[in-house]
């Protein structure tokens, strides 16, 4: 914001130092027309404010808008010829007062984005002696709202991380004053063992995480034979499986095929289907099926199990959320697996679905692009380029 403001301010002095003090004679360009109180944007400064990506005013000596750039009227800060930020105008008229540059940052509510308010970073400063005034304001919302999850995944992760490694340390001190109990030790050892698989499901899931977030859509994709991924899936839980007595159904992949990384897309199913095993109870059904329709191959996974509120549908993908987080740390669960399978069908050009109703089940979809459509789509992006060069 700084470096933008002050590569602004320097353009629009230099602007009003040259041909406004200088020769305006010289410059054969149609001005703005005049206010009635005689004031009139100096030339050049409106094609610097339309460059601007950020929201840029400048006011008059009456507070009244002499230009804005196209951003300032979309969010609402000026119309017409008002600033209609009470916040803005008033620290508009104090730079004018004593010509001292200040800056803030306010908080706006844009009823155009939504009910949530739009975060500004601002700076006023005088043009000159002129009595104009420049306000900038650069839109941080997004760049907040990366902060605060960012925030959030440090402090998820520490505590994911402290409860494994705290429980190791306190598991080795009981077996060493236990030493003696051989029973004992064997009991704390095997709860050694949960802890410390725990903690390695934790950080493999971070490396996968990193790994594909933020990826590009593979530019080579190989092609993957649902078949095979389908079955590996299913055999990965088999033993929980029979141990709630789920019956494990899969059905319609044979011969199904799709672009993709066999791996990557292995490691997604086998997310949804060991959540659907965990959050069902006993003698339920858990169904993986593969369905083609004109433009995609989709992979559902469906449970009967407890389902999830309406309320934590839109989050369930975010890092470390959890509906229920004492049943989630009881089936063993990371927190990270739907993450994983939301980035990992980015990767692919694709997307996951879900529905859900309490008491009734969930069913998560893998929706991925047909191999022909997937092969059109990159004949005609190569075209576009050839045609482009």
């Amino acid at each position: 914001m700084t470096g933008i403001f002050g590569l602004v301010t320097g353009i629009v002095f230099g602007v009003l130092a040259g041909p406004f003090f200088r020769a305006r004679a010289v410059d054969r360009r149609t001005p703005d027309p005049p206010r009635p109180d005689g004031s009139t944007l100096p030339p050049g400064i409106a094609e610097v404010l339309s460059a601007l990506p950020s929201s840029a005013v400048v006011l008059d000596s009456a507070d009244r808008v002499l230009r804005a750039s196209s951003a300032a009227r979309a969010f609402g800060i000026v119309r017409g010829e008002e600033l209609v930020i009470t916040e803005l105008l008033a620290l508009a008229r104090q730079v004018r007062r004593d010509g001292v540059i200040r800056e803030t940052d306010i908080e706006v509510a844009v009823r155009k984005f939504g009910p949530d308010a739009t975060s500004f970073a601002v700076r006023v400063a005088p043009l000159g002696g002129t009595g104009l005034v420049l306000v900038l304001a650069e839109d941080q919302t997004e760049h907040r709202r990366v902060e605060a999850v960012r925030r959030d995944f440090v402090a998820n992760i520490s505590h994911e991380l402290k409860t494994p490694v705290g429980a190791l340390s306190l598991l080795a001190e009981t077996v060493q004053d236990a030493s003696d109990d051989p029973e004992a030790v064997r009991r704390f050892t095997d709860r050694m063992q949960t802890e410390a698989s725990r903690l390695t499901a934790v950080i493999q899931d971070l490396i996968t995480l990193s790994r594909i977030q933020g990826a590009e859509p593979m530019a080579e994709p190989t092609r993957v034979d649902l078949g095979p991924v389908v079955e590996e899936a299913l055999d990965s839980v088999r033993m929980p499986a029979d141990a709630k007595g789920i019956e494990l159904v899969g059905s319609g992949a044979e011969g199904v095929t799709v672009l993709g990384d066999e791996g990557l897309l292995g490691t997604a199913l086998r997310n949804l289907v060991a959540n659907a095993v965990a959050y069902s109870p006993k003698n339920t059904r858990v169904a993986v099926s593969v369905g083609v329709s004109r433009t995609s191959v989709d992979i559902s996974v469906a449970d009967q199990g407890i389902g999830i509120p309406q309320q934590d549908l839109e989050r369930i993908f975010e890092r470390f959320y959890r509906v229920d987080a004492a049943r989630s740390r009881a089936t063993g669960g990371t927190g990270l697996g739907l993450a994983i399978v939301k980035h990992i069908m980015t990767h692919h050009r694709g997307e996951v679905n879900v529905w859900s109703k309490e008491g009734s089940g969930s069913t998560f979809t893998l929706r991925l692009p047909r191999p022909e459509n997937r092969g059109a789509e990159a004949s005609r992006n190569t075209d576009r380029q050839e045609a482009a060069q």
